[in-house]
């Protein structure tokens, strides 16, 4: 009861120790922070496109009898000086269909910062296990070293008491050398590691970052079926598919309205001096008759929609072939690290003791004690290295299907 009380407690720290490295980085990392603001830059682009085009005003003047301004004005009926005010009006649908293209972009660019923002939970997770499995695996050849430097003073006594051969005592210094090399190794892909999550974290570098702790799980929390369901509608890549075919499709509907006229509306005030005021107006309509140009137009957005759609599809069945391949690793994973538990280190672990004792009785050489030895020391290390693989496709499947922890 106490035992699982305390392994209960366990999980539950390093649950929260995970959760807050994951806020930390969605908070302060660099790459989703210019997502964001990539995004709401796209925002600011609907009520632009929506908007009318800027009016234009004109001054002028008209002169007879000599080029300057006010020349004849009063006196002859052609001399002014005025103003004139002139605003384009699209045909009507343009704007509108015009700033739902824009939305549907900044649309899709949300999916883009949605999409960063899981990749990043997902590193930090991958960095996260990663250092744990170096932590592990450092006490696990840390503890084996300590045995086999135990081992070697055996080996040393017996040799000195001529009972057994100098290549005995040869080849245990050579396999703590070899595990001083593997010491050496984990410890630089530790420090490789606790650099990256520094840098997801965007803390200076160097910040200690520390044995981490860890939260297992005997199988997978969720199913294939689960995944692929859960895909469609939540899979940033997916959704922003979506959103370049509704764009695409606004855009259809844009080029199309390319057949329909605008229109240029001016409206002007001219001083005639004591001659009565003389105003002006004039509608001007753009006409379109470059027919081909505008086919052409149409064309390239029917295009542009159906390559989106075979893009979608594409990405459909890239992400489904992909979470397919991870699960069957995930499970595979778990499935070896279960038989590394239940039998092949409880076998290798006896056959070591056994092998150990009938060699300090001259039982058996030195030789098979060094066999059995390594056997246990790798059967555990691959242990934890089926861990790791198993936590690293779990935190890949979150990703892809949309399942990390991504507050909106």
């Amino acid at each position: 009861m106490f035992h699982l009380i305390f392994v209960l407690l366990v999980q539950s720290v390093a649950a929260a120790e995970l959760k807050q490295l994951i806020a930390e980085a969605l908070d302060r990392n660099p790459e989703i922070l210019a997502s964001q603001k990539r995004y709401e830059a796209a925002r600011q682009r609907p009520a632009q496109e929506r908007s009318l085009p800027e009016p234009m005003l004109g001054l002028g003047y008209n002169s007879s009898g000599n080029p300057l301004p006010g020349a004849g004005i009063g006196r002859e009926p052609t001399s002014n000086i005025g103003v004139m005010l002139t605003q384009e009006l699209p045909q009507p649908g343009k704007l509108r269909t015009r700033a739902l293209i824009a939305s549907k972009e900044a649309d899709a660019m949300y999916q883009d910062y949605v999409a960063v923002r899981h990749s990043v939970v997902q590193r930090v997770k991958t960095a996260h296990h990663k250092l744990h499995h170096t932590y592990t695996s450092y006490d696990i050849l840390h503890r084996y070293r300590d045995l086999l430097a135990q081992m070697l003073k055996v080996t040393e006594a017996r040799y000195a008491a001529g009972r057994t051969a100098q290549q005995d005592v040869l080849r245990a210094q050579t396999q703590i050398s070899l595990m001083e090399t593997r010491l050496m190794q984990l410890l630089r892909e530790r420090r490789s590691v606790e650099a990256a999550l520094n840098s997801l974290l965007a803390r200076p570098h160097g910040t200690p970052v520390g044995a981490p702790n860890f939260v297992d799980f005997d199988e997978l929390p969720f199913t294939l079926d689960k995944l692929l369901d859960h895909l469609a509608g939540h899979s940033p890549m997916l959704l922003r598919e979506e959103k370049m075919i509704e764009r695409a499709e606004s855009s259809v509907s844009l080029a199309r309205k390319g057949f329909q006229p605008d229109y240029a509306i001016t409206g002007g005030y001219f001083n005639m001096g004591t001659m009565p005021s003389m105003y002006m107006f004039r509608a001007d309509i753009k006409l379109p008759i470059t027919f081909s140009k505008l086919r052409a137009a149409v064309t390239e957005q029917h295009y542009a929609l159906e390559a989106y759609r075979g893009s979608y599809q594409s990405t459909a069945q890239s992400l489904r072939s992909r979470i397919a391949s991870d699960y069957e690793m995930a499970d595979a994973a778990n499935k070896i690290r279960k038989l590394y538990k239940t039998t092949i280190i409880p076998q290798s672990s006896l056959t070591f003791e056994s092998s150990l004792a009938s060699y300090e009785t001259g039982g058996v050489d030195f030789m098979t004690v060094l066999s059995n030895y390594m056997a246990i020391v790798e059967a555990e290390l691959m242990y934890h290295e089926q861990t790791m693989d198993l936590h690293l496709a779990v935190s890949r499947l979150e990703e892809m299907a949309a399942l990390s922890e991504v507050s909106k």
